[in-house]
């Protein structure tokens, strides 16, 4: 899928594009100098600001829910690596962790190891995912209200920390990934789904098929706001079978529709 930054991404405000430019500055590197002026210009940046979200990573889960129509009212979510928090809002917003009530009130839970300001219908603590005992204070927090402890949901905009050397931080996402996919398939009700940040590269095909086995269909998608030289990608898993994967799954198992 081909990145477009058209409506609301075209940067024009008024009919004209103004730049700001990043005055230079001998205490900042290169590199964060452009990333700076990456921000500063970034439509998706300024309009989060504007509505309130917390990042402009809101607008990435904002595409795919109104395309694929996954968050509804009354949804148990958990959203792993929620700092700064734009998918938890967006989370809380449509599945009604807010203002919902009875059946149409939802949860969402969120987990990552920096401090997250308060988020009105979001659970949060702070703790890294990759901590051996952090999938269990999940299942507790989803234990806590008394009902089903399964989600319908898992989430995960999470990153792994890179180090400029390409093939550590290439297994570094991938084992991010398998553990996030183990504690999916761990806590997620039958048809349920889970959407993942992955990258280009990144998608081993024994990932893949471990999520072939345990859904009906797997897609990649990679919204518009998603930046266009960016290799991030995400894998949706939708219709999830109600059981663990096998070590030993085929690459041929299930369906895996490329957008």
């Amino acid at each position: 899928m081909t990145a477009d930054n058209s409506g609301g991404g075209s940067g024009r405000e008024g009919g004209r594009s103004l730049k700001q430019r990043v005055k230079t500055s001998h205490r900042r590197s290169h590199s964060s100098t452009l990333w700076l002026d990456r921000q500063l210009n970034d439509p998706y940046v300024a309009k989060a600001k504007i509505e309130g979200w917390r990042s402009r990573a809101a607008f990435k889960l904002i595409e795919i829910d109104d395309r694929y129509k996954l968050l509804k009212p009354g949804m148990k979510i958990v959203d792993l690596g929620a700092a700064p928090g734009g998918w938890a809002q967006v989370a809380a917003k449509r599945v009604g962790s807010i203002d919902g009530a009875g059946a149409r009130k939802g949860r969402v839970i969120g987990i990552d190891l920096l401090d997250i300001d308060p988020i009105p219908g979001v659970e949060l603590t702070v703790m890294d995912f990759l901590d051996e005992t952090a999938p269990q204070r999940l299942k507790d927090m989803l234990a806590a209200d008394g009902g089903d402890r399964r989600a319908d949901a898992v989430i995960s905009d999470m990153a792994a920390n890179t180090t400029g050397h390409k093939k550590t931080d290439h297994l570094r996402i991938v084992h991010l990934g398998e553990i996030a996919i183990e504690f999916a398939c761990e806590v997620l009700k039958p048809g349920g789904f889970f959407l993942a940040k992955m990258f280009q590269g990144g998608t081993e095909n024994h990932l893949l098929a471990t999520l072939k086995q345990s859904f009906s269909v797997v897609r990649h998608v990679k919204p518009k706001a998603s930046r266009a030289d960016s290799a991030e990608l995400y894998v949706l898993a939708t219709g999830f079978k109600g059981f663990r994967p096998k070590s030993d799954v085929s690459d041929e198992a299930g369906h895996d529709d490329r957008e």
